[in-house]
């Protein structure tokens, strides 16, 4: 080898040993980016560095995925992933089954489901997938019901019946806390309701239960799957560890899903 070539491959080495066993992951600051930051010392003692990225919205934690600036995302559930890939293909799987926010209805005005007015105003997410979730929740609470078998494709105009007369105003999600005090109620989810300081035990008017389907995911891209680093973090996240941590932080606001 000739002596000019050791700097260079002296500085290939060098680049490969630092990005060797980083894992970049992208979540919403609460509850994922909280529970990431828990599990990273877990990783360190197993060689893996976890860089953890933070977004406010649902949309560039999958870009930046699909992208490849990510290796991995926690921030979503499996109908979110869909309806999001439907428009935007970007090869993205889910993972392992991590924990269930569950979505609740909130209100500065009323303290029961049954005190909304008629006419009153319900602000819920503008996307598809927690669109419908929300309208499936409000049917639970028996304020309206929805055309049979529409599922997680429920939209506003699959309401049947509204005895109320509710009004909707779709809006991003994470402007949803926000809105409260210029509507009836609004249906926001865990991370956006944390971050303000809304307990969905507490402060809902009514929430989902424990056999939501809308459980969220870490997820990768098909070509990562096989990352011998991802699995750890899976493993991580789904430890008896993270369970009971889960449990302490926020007790029933965010439940355990393994």
């Amino acid at each position: 080898m000739r002596p000019t070539a050791l700097p260079a491959l002296l500085g290939a080495l060098l680049l490969t040993s630092a990005s060797a066993g980083t894992l970049r992951v992208g979540a919403t600051p609460v509850p994922a980016g909280e529970l990431l930051s828990f599990v990273k010392p877990i990783l360190a003692k197993q060689g893996v560095t976890l860089v953890i990225r933070e977004f406010s919205d649902y949309v560039q934690p999958n870009v930046a995925l699909g992208e490849g600036a990510l290796d991995a995302n926690l921030f979503q559930h499996v109908p979110y992933l869909n309806a999001f890939q439907q428009s935007r293909p970007l090869n993205i799987v889910p993972v392992r089954r991590i924990y269930l926010p569950p979505l609740g209805l909130y209100s500065r005005r009323v303290t029961q489901v049954t005190e909304l007015r008629r006419g009153a105003t319900v602000a819920i997410p503008n996307d598809p997938s927690n669109g419908a979730r929300a309208l499936l929740l409000l049917e639970r609470a028996g304020l309206i019901r929805l055309k049979a078998g529409v599922g997680a494709r429920a939209a506003v105009t699959d309401i049947t019946s509204n005895v109320k007369g509710l009004r909707f105003r779709e809006l991003e999600a994470a402007q949803l806390p926000r809105s409260l005090a210029d509507v009836d109620a609004a249906i926001i989810n865990t991370n956006y309701a944390l971050e303000v300081g809304l307990n969905p035990e507490r402060d809902a008017i009514y929430r989902e239960g424990a056999s939501s389907p809308y459980v969220n995911v870490l997820a990768t891209t098909r070509d990562k799957l096989g990352n011998p680093d991802l699995a750890k973090l899976a493993a991580a996240l789904t430890s008896p560890e993270a369970k009971a941590w889960l449990l302490r932080k926020y007790g029933g606001s965010v439940i355990p899903a393994f």
